[in-house]
Parts: C-alpha cells; sequence; structure tokens
C-alpha cells in the first residue's frame, strides 16, 4: 500500500524545471501534430485543427468534483474532473458526443487552467484528473508546473482512451500518477468501423498499457482507501461482442499483472449515432456481461470492478 504521505511524482521534476522543459517538447510538436498515433501533423501552432478538432489555444468543457468514477478515486471530496474538449477516437457511441464531437467547451490559459487545479485541491478533491488529455498533453505540463509552484499536491489522473503513442508517454514518465485507461477493442475492424478509422487501436493500445504498467505499477489503494499511484484500466463491454471482451481479458491475463485494477463497464448505451449501426443499436444483456466476468476470473484476473446489471 501507498502512504498517507504520498508525494507525486509531478512536484520532483517541477523543482528540478524538468516538468516545464518536457511540457515546452510537447508544445513544439504541435507544429506539425504528432501528440496521438493519428500523426496528422497539423500546424496548430498556426492554428490548424488536427482531426482531434483542437487547434493551439486549450478548450475546457467544465470542472467539477465528480462522485461517479471509480471509489478509489472519489473519496469524500470527489475526483478532480476537468472535462477537456474533443477527442481523437471520434467513437460513434461516444456519451459524451456533445464535448468530444460537437466541440462543447470555452477557451482558457494556461493560467487559468492551473487556478482550476488549485480551486479543485481547495474544495477537497481526491486528485486531479484530467479526460481526454491526449491533444492538450503540452498544456497539462504546462499548467501542472504553474500550479506545482502555487501548492498543488494532488495525485495526478490521465484519464485516457488508451490510444497513446509511446513516444509521448515517455514524457509522461513520473509525472503522470495514476493511469486511468480504456482498452475499448480487440478487432481492427471494428475499432475503425467505430471510432473514425483508428484501425490500430488495439496494438497501439496493447504497447500503451504495457509501458504505462512500467511507469506506475498496480493501482493499489492506501491506507485512506484511496488510490494514489498505479494503472487502472477500464473496458466497456458492448452488444455482440463489438469490443472482444473476452480477448480484452485473454490479453490482460497474460501481459499485465494478474492483479490489474480492471473495472468491466456494463452500462453500455447507443448513445450519439449509435442507433445507425445494427451491431451496436442496444444496451448489453445480463448474460453478455456475466460472460465476461465469468472468463476474467477464470484466467486469473483477481482486481476486477464488477458493476450492477441492466434490468
Amino acid at each position: 500500500m501507498f502512504e498517507q504521505d504520498f508525494v507525486p511524482g509531478y512536484l520532483k521534476l517541477h523543482k528540478t524545471g524538468e516538468l516545464k522543459q518536457r511540457g515546452k517538447i510537447l508544445w513544439e510538436k504541435m507544429e506539425k501534430c504528432d501528440l496521438c498515433p493519428r500523426l496528422c501533423g497539423a500546424n496548430r501552432l498556426e492554428g490548424e485543427r488536427g482531426i482531434c478538432g483542437a487547434d493551439l489555444e486549450l478548450e475546457i468543457s467544465s470542472a467539477h468534483p465528480h462522485f461517479g468514477e471509480e471509489k478509489p478515486l472519489v473519496g469524500d471530496g470527489g475526483s478532480g474532473t476537468v472535462f477537456l474538449t474533443h477527442c481523437n477516437l471520434k467513437c460513434v457511441f461516444c456519451i459524451n458526443w456533445d464535448i468530444s464531437h460537437g466541440g462543447e467547451g470555452r477557451r482558457s490559459s494556461i493560467d487559468e487552467f492551473a487556478d482550476i487545479m488549485l480551486e479543485l485541491q481547495k474544495t477537497g478533491c481526491s486528485n486531479i484528473n484530467i479526460v481526454t488529455p491526449s491533444h492538450y498533453s503540452p498544456h497539462i505540463f504546462l499548467a501542472l508546473d504553474l500550479a506545482a509552484s502555487k501548492g498543488l499536491t494532488l495525485p495526478l489522473v490521465y484519464n485516457t482512451c488508451g490510444w497513446e503513442t509511446t513516444a509521448v508517454l515517455g514524457l509522461l514518465d513520473g509525472i503522470v500518477d495514476i493511469y486511468l485507461a480504456d482498452f475499448k477493442y480487440f478487432n481492427n475492424k471494428n475499432a475503425s468501423r467505430y471510432s473514425l478509422g483508428a484501425e490500430s487501436y488495439p496494438e497501439i493500445t496493447q504497447k500503451a498499457l504495457e509501458e504505462m504498467n512500467r511507469q506506475v505499477g498496480v493501482a493499489k489503494p492506501a491506507a485512506d482507501n484511496l488510490m494514489k499511484k498505479g494503472l487502472m484500466v477500464r473496458h466497456l463491454v458492448m452488444p455482440d461482442d463489438v469490443s472482444g471482451s473476452k480477448k480484452v481479458v485473454d490479453w490482460m491475463a497474460k501481459n499485465l499483472p494478474k492483479d490489474t485494477y480492471l473495472n468491466l463497464m456494463s452500462q453500455y448505451s447507443p448513445y450519439y449515432k449509435a442507433m445507425d449501426y445494427p451491431h451496436i443499436s442496444r444496451k448489453i444483456t445480463r448474460k453478455e456481461y456475466v460472460e465476461v466476468i465469468q472468463h476474467a476470473k477464470e484466467v486469473g484476473l483477481t482486481n476486477l470492478e464488477i458493476q450492477g446489471y441492466f434490468n
């Protein structure tokens, strides 16, 4: 277990100047953007928007204590969640489509972002939880550096779709305390069909999860039952096995520690454009969900978050 006086990794790198320097390195990547696996090459420094929808300026949809996250992230004060506008994956079933596809949000400066983090800490949040961070990683690091200079001490949660390049993850090493990462698909064709041509999703996400695990290890609660460090994986069970749930579980059992935290999510609903795709136009059944749970236990995964069933 991690101790109550856990110190987030970014504080050390802030003190040495490394945190700000890595932020500048990531910022330069926006000249020919390769911050995510799409490698779209947009010159965001000159105001071009990438495939994700983002240009140079940071856009934030909302920021508040969130009580709907995994229990070890919530505590009494909630997870300090910052929803960033736009998304590189563009899933057709996205529950937050107004943010990821529609661009709902407002322009914010680095200073404002830092102040938001500090305000979330002041309200009693357990962590700073950045949702869809990939395309704004330069802004996150520079704001984090500024917030650290003003007293930020909460663990940093990098809440990602899992589709991350190992090159960018290397720059996150020692800065991110908790990776909260999706493993959405095991099938390339389904990843491409339902997430805007993201055919490389399974292979790239597998490499990303291995790198995340190398950096932060297995997530285990501290003495206060809150998560301070480690890898937490989410997998959304989808209708007609679109997400390849059993194969995802098999891969995790073979390639990650058996006690890796895995949240098997049962809440799939056909949001946004999902009704246009027959295989994902319904909720999952109890049978579909139970079969995945049983399989995960059979292959030896021991740290499962199991949700309620749909009626």
